[in-house]
This record gives structure tokens, sequence and C-alpha cells, in this order.
């Protein structure tokens, strides 16, 4: 294998990681208003302190990941980074926006104890998940469907047609997972009223989230190439994840709530796989023309800097996983709703 597809590789498994990480925060931060309600004022306000205390020590660092996959295609794949940054500006401009805004409302929601303020800031946060959720769903079935570029790289599309059924489709099963994700993290990381509504939550969200996968499943035989590429009979990954989710739903009647969270988690990144694998060994592919599209070759950097940031990686990487694991062993204690103990 060489160091093209390698980063290839590690772009797509730091997607697939933000994913999976920042998927149970996006999935707890829509469930803010659906849970965090019922009762008096100051109930409402300590369901909803508890579930913001539930991802309040890892968002900042589970957002890291997308940071890292950014900064990885930018200096592996130029041409990647810049077409799809300028082509997809508007989307990923609105992701930004809605990404401060959550950030902003996690800091600045316990600062005044008026309950228009705090409502105020549990409905950033309830956007700033909801909306990255849909965008980002939408961009990798975009990048997996193919957008119009010509033969200079350059994406001449508009922002419209982004917003294609496909991709819309691919944006809802995005929030719907993520949903599932983020309730099941909810189940295993509080205690009380707000573990039983999430548990309550998740059993009813999971066939919803189920039907619209298989939907999306179908679809995907129809808007790309992945006949083509994987077969009519798609191998044992994109199986793998129609079959985890099938599990999650086993799993959450019985009350086995760590395996549901490993089928989510197996869910999201076989599906996120499934798209790195159609588009491999293309990273932008091209409706207009096959012959358009940025493969790993044509968009990469010089073979010395896949060399230099290959040595960096193998350095730097496995510090920042026991880092970010530590993190997570130490802040691995249910939430109790004691407003004494709840920092946010």
């Amino acid at each position: 294998m060489d160091l093209n597809s390698v980063w290839f590789f590690l772009i797509a498994v730091l997607f697939i990681g933000f994913f999976l990480l920042e998927g149970f925060d996006f999935g707890v931060g829509m469930m803010l208003p659906v849970l965090g309600r019922g009762g008096n004022t100051e109930t409402v306000d300590i369901k909803r302190r508890v579930i913001i205390n539930s991802i309040g020590p890892h968002w900042d660092g589970n957002e890291v990941w997308l940071i890292t996959a950014g900064g990885a295609m930018f200096a592996a794949f130029p041409m990647w980074y810049a077409t799809m940054f300028s082509g997809f500006y508007i989307p990923l401009f609105i992701l930004l926006l809605a990404l401060i805004g959550r950030g902003v409302a996690f800091e600045f929601r316990s600062k005044d104890k008026n309950p228009k303020w705090r409502s105020l800031w549990d409905w950033m946060i309830f956007i700033g998940s909801l909306i990255p959720a849909l965008l980002l769903g939408v961009a990798f079935a975009n990048l997996a469907r193919g957008v119009p570029i010509d033969a200079n790289m350059n994406y001449v599309g508009g922002f419209f047609y982004l917003l294609n059924p496909y991709a819309l489709l691919g944006g809802i099963a995005t929030i719907l997972v993520f949903a599932l994700h983020g309730s099941i993290f909810l189940s295993l990381k509080t205690t009380g009223e707000v573990c039983e509504s999430a548990r309550r939550f998740s059993r009813r969200i999971w066939i919803i989230a189920l039907i619209v996968m298989l939907v999306f499943l179908i679809a995907t035989y129809f808007s790309t190439d992945i006949i083509s590429k994987l077969g009519v009979n798609p191998g044992p990954i994109p199986i793998a994840g129609m079959i985890a989710i099938l599990l999650c739903g086993y799993f959450v009647r019985k009350q086995w709530y760590g395996w549901a969270f490993l089928m989510t988690s197996l869910t999201i990144g076989f599906s996120l796989l499934t798209l790195f694998m159609i588009m491999y060994p293309r990273v932008m592919i091209s409706s207009l023309d096959p012959a358009f599209s940025l493969t790993i070759y044509n968009a990469s950097s010089s073979d010395y800097t896949l060399k230099i940031m290959t040595t960096i990686a193998l350095i730097l990487v496995p510090i920042v996983l026991i880092y970010q694991g530590w993190t997570y062993w130490v802040f691995r204690k249910r939430i109790e709703p004691n407003p004494e103990k709840l920092t946010y």
C-alpha cells in the first residue's frame, strides 16, 4: 500500500472517529429539549444540567477529530481540501457557525439563573447539534454520489445542488442514528428520571432509524456507483453495519445498553467506511465526467510531504489516543441530579 492510500485510510479513520465520538455528543444535544422537560422550572433545569454535564468534559476534545481530519486533508491532499472547502463553502460556513454557537452555549448557559437566559442557550445547543448532524450527512452522501467538478478541479454546482433527495436522506439518517447513539449514551451515563427517559426514547427511535438506514442503503444502489465499485453484494462491511443496527434494537429491549452502544458505534463506523470504500481511490467524484474526478494521486502532496507526515503521525497519534482515553476513564462515573455536583 502506497502512502497516498495510507493517508486516505487515515483521513477516513479520523472522520469515523469524529462521527463516533461527536455523534453521541450531537445526539445528546438534540435530546436536550426532548428529555429535559416535565415538572417545574427547577426540575427541568436540573434535568437539562444533567444532560449537558454528561458530555461537558468531552465535547471539545471530540471536535478535535474534525479539525485534525481537515488538517490532514489540507496537508496530504491539498486539491481535495481546496475543491471541497470552496465548493461546499456555504454549508461548511453554516456548520462552523453552529459549532461555535454550541460551544458558546455550553460555557454561557449557567452564567445566569434567569430561565429565559438558560432556555436561549439550551436551544442553541439543540440547533448547534442538529444542524451539524444534518450537514455532515448531506456532505458525505454528496461525496459518495458525486458533484459537478470540471476539468480544472473546480466545483461548478450551486448550494442547492447539494440539497438533492439522496443527500438529504443521508442527512436525516445521520440525525436519527446520532439521536439513537446519544440516547443510549445517556442511558449509560446518567441516573434517575433522565436515564429512564433516555431508555424509553431509544426504544422508540430505534425502529425509525432502522427503516431510514435501510431506505438510505437501497437509495445508495440507485444514486452511486456502488455496484461497479463493490458489486451487488457490497461485502461484509456494509452488511455488518445493517446487522449492527438490527442487533442494537435487540440489546435495547434486553436493556444491555453497553452492547447497544457498541452496536450504534459499529453502525456509524461501518456506514461511513462504506462511503469511503465507494469513493476510493477517488476523493471527490465528478458527476460531469469520471475523468474529472479528484483521486488520491492527482490531488495529493509530494511523496516527501507524505513521508514527513507519516513519521509525525506515528509519533503523535498514539499519544493523543492515550490522552483522550484517559479523559474518558477519569470522567467515567454516572451523572447524578445533584445541583451541587453539576459543573455546567
